[in-house]
């Protein structure tokens, strides 16, 4: 869970940094809806890793 967790990390760092210097609108709509989703993937396994310590 941990290594998954910190893949996305990755990937959401990149797609924030990517976002910020693409022009295409296509491309940063593609970067934004990632970098949400990861972020919403995130929360969820924080909210996991918290169930799993009690």
């Amino acid at each position: 869970m941990h290594e998954l967790a910190a893949f996305k990390t990755v990937g959401l760092t990149k797609s924030k940094t990517m976002k910020a210097l693409v022009t295409d609108e296509k491309l940063k709509a593609l970067l934004q809806e990632d970098v949400e989703q990861s972020t919403r993937h995130l929360e969820q396994f924080r909210a996991l890793l918290t169930k799993a310590k009690r």
